[in-house]
């Protein structure tokens, strides 16, 4: 491999390669030396490589975890995680019996129906399987999507880089023999553009499905909740969800352990009504187990049966965010909470219910209330409104992961990723559409939250597919059985509730592609910028010409960094910068900021540099990596642990640059015995003097240069391509954040280098 900056290709050393003892001295500090030098040759020098694979030289590990934490985190996860799934009961049988009950055994066929939906997508796809499939701790359709990019070229900004697979957490590889399925697999999906762009638009299309759900089904919730008082008006409800939000503020930390007892407490009380209707209404409802049920069921309603599958999904809304906060806690302490608290919660419910309805059919429309024993009215109502409220907050939880894990692909406005700033945007998105909202729903509109919540129920379960192929290498028999079982239930339910779309269903799908738009439209633009540069980046031979035989460029004391989005290379606004302002500072690095499709990346692999020959030009590169969930504000400036890390990396280049490269095998160290101490001060002192240069730019000053790209489409253009570009980009970008925001750039050190592209 040769580096577009002229330097020598250095192989990489395997790790079970070691150099000739006889070229080795004895002395302790030649051994600490040959260490170094060894360290740094496991590292590739070229950030212009696109493809390659590089051993990963970290396991992908897992920290163990104490079980008092982990008993904690399920404890918490209880007030966040559950509430929206927990509330369903509170309206499930009277959207599934619209029409009334034609027969008492349907009564059990719903049952039935509800017992095997809820053990089968909740606890068994989702709490035994889909958790399994996070993303380094994180979950979500977005983390599915960046599993599939790591491990197929199905990324459609070519960014990628080998230096990138060394990255501690990139690699999920599972030892298996099923190669050959996986392999065919995965060359399809990178040769084939159509897959990549449908994979990265019904992605775009699952996680806005998540926050339109969000939107819709708290508020079904709160109005369903206050029910109990015929006589509730909309400024009840509106007021109920106003209380809410003033409460979002204080973290998910905070209203976890404030939410959690109350949940608790509702699941308790639901629990031990439906045992109390269960025992003195109808004990015989505990044969609904039996799947023949749900057969009779269809037999006798046919169509209307089918019709009344948009009903019964709504026990299962808020599943998805189960996946999508498992980042706030552990895939264990979730286990836990939900098959030790919460299965068992649901179940006895809707068995009460059942109970309670085989004696008083012409309830159904209010089955929650009237169940409730008289003395526990009051108590069980303040109970369920608190309930309902607090159902709201796992899709507010599940949006802030949403936004962070879409930056990592370009697919949302790169903006400052600071917890309670962006929560508190989310916050105030969800609550101006949840207080419109809950004018505009009625119950007999309820079935239009089963849209949202299977559609991304069955985008999940083919990411899930493709990762059990791809990446876990399961046996094919397992996979059949899955798309079967799992697919074909949830191909029914989809089937059902789009039957509704016309009734009301189109309003989450709506809120979803107003969403999408916005995501498609940045992605769709940036895209083109990026290849607009990587075609007209500055080659190495002209970055030469530029810097040497430019008579009328003069260098200046101080460190200047140029951002760009471009890793692989020069962008060209360099050259249109210096063609304006003839001068340079005596230290110059490009840098570039990159989002990798993983959750985190350790502080230690965070930043890659490489020189610019030649070396006396003190020219560098560097590519900041960042996972979707880093904080990019920290403690210490971004600048000084930039200058600090290249003072690192250049100590590390002067030792490896002693390093002799022949026939791709490592020799030995120049005058490894001769001139042992001279080589050694030679090496102090040319760190010494490289550092002290650089020392010298940074007291001199600082100066950020930003590179502001406008955008125009080309003459000739369609106006398809003129609307995403001249209008709706144009508008987005001046209402979002700039660079020098996001990464607290002190105006007084900026200088915006603009210049417009034709895409």
């Amino acid at each position: 491999m040769s580096s577009d900056f002229g330097q020598e290709t250095i192989r990489e050393t395997a790790d079970d390669e070691e150099i000739e003892p006889n070229e080795i001295h004895d002395d302790d500090d030649r051994r600490k030396s040959t260490t170094s030098v060894k360290k740094y040759l496991r590292r590739y020098d070229s950030l212009d490589l696109e493809s390659a694979k590089v051993a990963s030289h970290h396991g992908r590990g897992s920290q163990a975890v104490e079980w008092s934490v982990i008993l904690q985190l399920a404890f918490q996860s209880i007030g966040v995680v559950y509430g929206d799934i927990g509330t369903s009961p509170l309206y499930v049988y009277a959207s599934t019996f619209s029409e009334g009950i034609n027969h008492k055994d349907d009564i059990l066929g719903v049952l039935s129906l509800i017992f095997y939906t809820i053990t089968l997508i909740p606890l068994i796809k989702y709490v035994f399987i889909v958790l399994r499939a996070n993303d380094n701790g994180e979950g979500g359709t977005f983390a599915l999507y960046s599993l599939i990019c790591r491990y197929a070229r199905v990324g459609l900004i070519p960014s990628q880089q080998a230096e990138d697979h060394g990255v501690s957490n990139f690699q999920l590889e599972l030892p298996s023999k099923r190669l050959t399925q996986a392999s065919r697999i995965k060359s399809m999906l990178e040769k084939t553009l159509f897959a990549k762009i449908f994979l990265l638009i019904i992605t775009m299309l699952g996680t806005s499905m998540v926050i339109g759900d969000g939107v819709l089904t708290p508020c079904i919730s709160v109005l369903s909740a206050v029910g109990g008082i015929k006589r509730a008006t909309v400024s009840m409800t509106e007021a109920i969800l106003v209380c809410l939000f003033m409460v979002q503020r204080y973290g998910t930390d905070k209203v976890g352990y404030s939410f959690a007892p109350i949940i608790f407490i509702w699941f308790t009380f639901i629990a031990g009504i439906g045992v109390y209707n269960f025992i003195k209404f109808d004990p015989t409802v505990i044969k609904a187990i039996n799947p023949v049920y749900i057969v009779d069921y269809f037999r006798r309603n046919k169509k209307d049966a089918w019709v009344s599958l948009g009903g019964v999904v709504l026990a299962i809304t808020g599943t998805e965010a189960l996946f999508a906060d498992v980042g706030h806690f552990t895939v264990r302490s979730i286990q836990i909470s939900m098959c030790s608290i919460t299965y068992p919660a649901l179940i006895l419910p809707y068995t009460g219910q059942a109970s309670f309805l085989r004696k008083h059919e012409h309830f159904v429309s209010d089955t929650f209330f009237k169940s409730i024993p008289g003395p526990l009215y009051w108590p069980m109502f303040v109970v369920a409104v608190a309930a309902a409220i607090i159902a709201s907050q796992a899709m507010i939880s599940g949006t802030f992961s949403i936004i962070q894990q879409s930056l990592s692909l370009g697919c949302f406005p790169r903006v400052k990723i600071v917890s309670r700033p962006l929560k508190r945007l989310a916050m105030h998105m969800l609550c101006s559409n949840y207080l419109n909202l809950s004018i505009s729903i009625n119950r007999k509109k309820q079935l239009v939250a089963g849209i949202a919540v299977v559609f991304v129920m069955t985008l999940t379960s083919s990411f899930l597919v493709l990762m059990m192929i791809m990446i876990w290498k399961t046996n094919i028999l397992f996979v059949i059985t899955y798309v079967l079982v799992i697919g074909t239930v949830e191909l029914v339910y989809l089937s059902s509730v789009l039957y509704k779309f016309g009734q009301g269903g189109y309003l989450p799908l709506a809120f979803a592609v107003g969403l999408m738009t916005v995501m498609y439209v940045w992605n769709y633009v940036y895209r083109k910028k990026y290849n607009f540069e990587l075609d007209h980046k500055i080659s190495v031979e002209r970055l030469k010409e530029i810097i040497t035989a430019d008579t009328n460029l003069c260098r200046i004391p101080g460190l200047a960094m140029f951002y760009s989005e471009l890793v692989h290379g020069i962008p060209p606004i360099f050259e249109h910068y210096v063609a304006n302002v003839p001068a340079l500072h005596s230290v110059l690095v490009f840098v570039s900021i990159k989002s990798l499709p993983i959750s985190k990346v350790a502080a230690e692999e965070r930043f890659l540099f490489r020189r610019v020959e030649p070396k006396e030009l003190n020219v560098f590169r560097c590519v900041v990596r960042y996972g979707y969930t880093d904080i990019r504000n920290e403690q210490d400036s971004f600048e000084w642990t930039l200058v600090e890390r290249l003072k690192e990396f250049i100590k590390d280049n002067i030792l490896s640059s002693h390093v002799l490269v022949s026939n791709g095998k490592t020799t030995k160290i120049v005058d490894r015995e001769e001139n042992e101490r001279n080589v050694e001060e030679e090496w102090r002192e040319r760190i010494d003097r490289e550092i002290s240069l650089v020392d010298k730019a940074w007291e001199a000053g600082v100066v950020h240069l930003i590179g502001e790209n406008e955008v125009i489409s080309n003459k000739g253009a369609g106006i398809g391509k003129r609307v995403i570009i001249d209008y709706a980009y144009i508008f987005l970008k001046k209402n979002l954040r700039q660079s020098e925001k996001v990464f607290d750039i002190p105006h007084k050190r900026m200088l915006k280098v603009g210049m417009t592209y034709e895409l």
